[in-house]
């Protein structure tokens, strides 16, 4: 379907061939949907501490952390533009009135809770006016264009979130990443007193990135005692997939040129891939909250860490003992092992398996990345959740499927969506090494067949596109998987402007 001439588009994005020859065969097959068998709860699945276990994951982290390279990797590439699609709404209208517009009006009559409302205030001066001239003329329109504008005004409508004031202070206001630099100090100092903070970032904000740390960093260094090791990456090009038409042939634009589109979170996982390090928190640009209630944040993130280095430590030991020799004992302490910590349901037949092929299995299993994911109770968020699922090999393991995955056509799928209790917020630890200390190719643990296929639309033509396996989803769909219940206070994203007025942003 791609002639000749069109195949130096392809090596251009540096995507191999065949990669793009199974992209279009995956529009025209679809994926597999999910092969859920249950939703996780508290009951089976989900691991609730209770305060001594919390206690007691809190001290082996605060324990073990001193000796860990900890990094933090925060997805910030997305511009902030959803953030105001209400706002450029309101400024492409013809109606000047905000009585009717019940978000412009709770933005506007709110406008001194906001952390940039001094230099909002700052720019209209500039421009001959004020917040106070243009709310008693009623000019709602000069304070949003002063917001948004990127020439004559703050420019919020192209920047990441990441740079946007999100908090105020008595004696300061923040940014996101200025809320992740003093995360990093509560939850992810590690060896040599060192936080490793990476963020993914997309080209045309890098600089902005790096000029922002570099006005930052110096401070925090000192308030905390502690050292900053800031790095930065880009989704890859070669990671992009191919779109299509709707009878499956290349969408060609208007240069000629075969359109290939960014392929969703999914892609990250090759930036993660590149991270070295012993432990690796993962928690999106938005979701951070005012100091004042910070505490669940930073007792949960190192709760979660130390059930990872908790069972990490076992699996290490059963990897080692493996190799030093098989025998019955071992296998079961294996059963143990895995029924009350690694949540992996051996398949139907296992019993009639010899000692050896059981030995094979545990291996198999026990050899994998690890995660722990924090799970908060599902009050309406959209997405899918946690669920036992079917591997090849007729175990059932976790996995955290989204609700494109799920046939929810099926009555029997769509009643075990309707039981899920739970849902990750984008909040995870790895555990990225093996007991040798060497780190897992990640990109083997990526099941290919969980991505997703999508309609969009571009100079007013229809097209399909498709994404890679979710990070958390499909692309860790062979890691071990631990479910912990984490408080709903430490998920507080931000996808509008008014989402900042909430009280945990206040």
């Amino acid at each position: 379907m791609i002639t000749e001439e069109l195949k130096h588009d392809v090596e251009k994005q540096g995507i191999p061939f065949d990669k793009v020859e199974e992209q279009i065969e995956n529009f025209k097959n679809g994926f597999p949907y999910l092969d859920i068998q249950a939703s996780a709860t508290i009951e089976d699945g989900i691991l609730q501490l209770t305060d001594s276990k919390l206690s007691h994951y809190l001290e082996k982290f605060e324990k073990d952390a001193s000796s860990q390279k900890i990094v933090k990797f925060v997805p910030a590439s997305g511009a902030a533009s959803r953030m105001f699609k209400n706002l450029f709404a309101f400024l492409e209208s013809d109606d000047d009135d905000i009585e009717n517009n019940d978000f412009v009006k709770k933005f506007i009559s709110e406008l001194s809770s906001f952390a940039f409302y001094d230099e909002l205030d700052e720019t209209l001066r500039k421009n001959g006016s004020s917040i106070k001239q243009a709310l008693e003329s009623k000019n709602y329109k000069s304070i949003v264009n002063a917001l948004l504008d990127p020439e004559d005004g703050m420019g919020y409508g192209e920047l990441p979130k990441g740079l946007l004031l999100f908090h105020k202070y008595e004696d300061e206001v923040r940014t996101p990443v200025q809320e992740h630099f003093v995360e990093g100090a509560e939850y992810a100092v590690g060896i040599d007193n060192t936080v490793y903070l990476h963020f993914t970032v997309s080209p045309e904000h890098q600089e902005r990135f790096e000029q922002h740390v570099n006005e930052i960093k110096k401070g925090f260094e000192a308030k905390y005692g502690i050292n900053f090791e800031i790095s930065f990456s880009q989704q890859k090009r070669s990671t992009d997939t191919i779109a299509v038409n709707m009878d499956n042939s290349p969408f060609i634009e208007e240069d000629g040129s075969i359109l290939f589109r960014p392929a969703g979170h999914g892609a990250l996982l090759e930036n993660l891939n590149d991270i070295n390090a012993d432990l690796i928190f993962i928690k999106n640009i938005d979701n951070v909250v005012p100091d004042r209630i910070k505490k669940s944040t930073k007792d949960y993130k190192k709760a979660i860490a130390g059930v990872l280095l908790d069972v990490q430590s076992k699996v290490f030991e059963a990897l080692e003992k493996l190799d030093a020799g098989v025998s019955e004992d071992l296998i079961e302490s294996l059963h143990q092992l895995f029924d009350g910590q690694l949540n992996i349901k051996r398949p139907d037949d296992f019993s009639e398996y010899s000692l050896e092929e059981k030995a094979k299995y545990y291996r198999s299993k026990l050899d994998r990345p690890i995660r722990v994911c924090g799970m908060v109770e599902n009050t309406g968020e959209p997405g899918g959740g946690p669920f036992w699922v079917k591997d090849e090999d007729g175990s059932l393991a976790l996995q955290i499927g989204e609700t494109a995955q799920l046939n929810l056509d099926d009555p029997k799928y769509n009643k075990i969506f309707k039981e899920s209790s739970h849902f990750n917020p984008t909040d995870l630890v790895c555990g990225v090494k093996n007991y040798k200390d060497e780190k897992f190719d990640l990109l083997k643990y990526r099941d290919p067949k969980t991505g997703f296929i999508t309609q969009k639309s571009k100079n007013g033509k229809e097209l399909k596109a498709q994404e890679l396996p979710g990070l958390w989803n499909g692309a860790m769909a062979d890691w071990n998987t631990i479910l912990v219940e984490v408080p709903l206070i430490t998920f507080n994203p931000v996808k509008t402007i008014n989402d900042l007025l909430r009280d945990e942003h206040q």
